[in-house]
């Protein structure tokens, strides 16, 4: 599993949270949007910055290369959408982090140890499944 860099983590939050495909010029709308509301929060004068529509498209294009997002490329403009849900990318790297442990009984017990205990409940019955 590839790791996500910062930018392509905010991108690929905006195509998960997406109700439908998505262009990269509205991506990059909202991603702006976020930029200026962490700058309010964080009482800045000048609004946030966001991404150029370029970066945008490279880090799109990065992300379809990774398997990441999968493009319409019949739809003007083009359309994105994931490749894979936000939980699936989750437990891929659950799953990758637990398999490169030298002491997996380590890993997870300190995993278990550190859930909710209504965590620890959905994990029994998941278990007992």
């Amino acid at each position: 599993m590839v790791n996500l860099g910062e930018l392509e983590r905010a991108v690929m939050d905006v195509v998960w949270d997406s109700p439908a495909p998505i262009a990269a010029t509205d991506l990059r709308e909202k991603l702006q949007a976020s930029a200026d509301q962490g700058s309010a929060e964080q009482g800045d004068a000048v609004q946030g910055k966001g991404p150029a529509i370029t970066t945008v498209m490279t880090v799109l294009s990065r992300l379809e290369a990774k398997g990441f997002v999968v493009r319409d490329r019949d739809a003007r403009p083009h359309l994105y959408h994931a490749a894979m849900s936000r939980e699936v990318h989750v437990a891929e790297l659950m799953h990758e982090v637990l398999g490169s442990a030298s002491d997996r009984d380590a890993v997870l017990a300190r995993f278990v140890g550190q859930v909710t205990p209504h965590d620890a409940e959905r994990l029994r019955r998941l278990l007992d499944v």
